[in-house]
Order: structure tokens, then sequence, then C-alpha cells
């Protein structure tokens, strides 16, 4: 017969996933970005139907396993001319609008700068169009947090990891 502790040792040794081989370092670097923008959401019974404004902050974490040679998994200088530069041209002082919002025909007419989405501009939707676009320019992108004010913010993470959207908004 077993002790205990003995029978814990054997399910530990013959049913137990393996260990890893040694600790895997993972370093991580984080931006943070301000921009203004304007939007509204279709579908929606709530305040957030009307055109309104938001005083935007995104978050986005990059990940990696190595240093490069200058010690760096990127340069925060890089980010900022890719990823800053990307918000600050598209989305800084814009309203984002669904391109079927019947409102895009009457704004552009008057000249307002518009982005126009696939999507209804949600706050789910912008922190996905942000992550998307910091990835596709090669960025080892771990996460966006987009925060629509100081207490409404929305998450999105690795898709490989975890895909997981979680928020804490619209009150």
């Amino acid at each position: 017969m077993l002790t205990h502790a003995e029978y814990v040792d054997h399910l530990l040794h013959n049913f137990a996933p393996p260990l890893l081989p040694s600790f895997l370092p993972m370093f991580r670097v984080t931006r943070q970005i301000d921009f203004c923008y304007g939007h509204r959401l279709l579908n929606y019974d709530g305040k957030c139907k009307y055109l309104h404004g938001h005083n935007g902050r995104a978050i986005i974490t990059l990940e990696g396993e190595k240093l490069d040679e200058r010690g760096m998994v990127l340069d925060f200088t890089d980010i900022k001319r890719v990823v800053s530069h990307w918000i600050d041209t598209n989305l800084d002082h814009r309203m984002l609008l669904h391109r079927e919002d019947p409102l895009v025909s009457v704004l552009l007419e008057h000249g307002e700068p518009l982005y126009l989405m696939d999507e209804n501009p949600t706050a789910e939707n912008i922190a996905k169009l942000i992550y998307d676009i910091t990835e596709k320019s090669g960025f080892p992108i771990l996460e966006c947090h987009l925060w629509e004010t100081p207490e409404l913010e929305t998450h999105l993470a690795d898709r490989h990891l975890a895909r997981e959207v979680g928020s804490r908004r619209r009150g």
C-alpha cells in the first residue's frame, strides 16, 4: 500500500505533463499613444448612437524571447515612427464611421475628415484595427488596450495564445 506522499509522487511522475526544460524569459515593451476621435455606433440603442468624441489612449505591448544586438526587443522610436504615425495620420481628429453609415456622404460633402471601417466603430473594433496594423507592420504584438475614457477600456490579446476580447465599457 502506498502512502499519500508516494501516491502523489507516482501521479506526478507518470501522469503530469512534462515541465519546460528551463525558464524561458519573455521581454515586453509597451507604448502609450493618445489620440482624439469621434464616432457613433449603428444598430445601438443608447447614447453612443449619436455622433460624439473621445480622448482615446491606445496601449500596445510587444513581446520577444530575445533581445537584438542593441539589447532591445524593439526600439521605441520604431514603434513611434510606424504605429503612432499611422494613428496620427488615420485616426487622430477624425470621425470613425462604418462605411455604410448614412452620414458618410454628408460629412464628406462638408470636408470632414473620416476613417471608414467595415465594422461598427466600437472600442473593440478600434482596438482590433490598431492590433492588426501593428501586427501587419511586423511588430511582435502581444496585446492592445484601448481606453475610450479613463473609466472605459477594451483589451485584445495575442490571438495565438488566447484570443481574448474583454472589456469594461458602456455605462
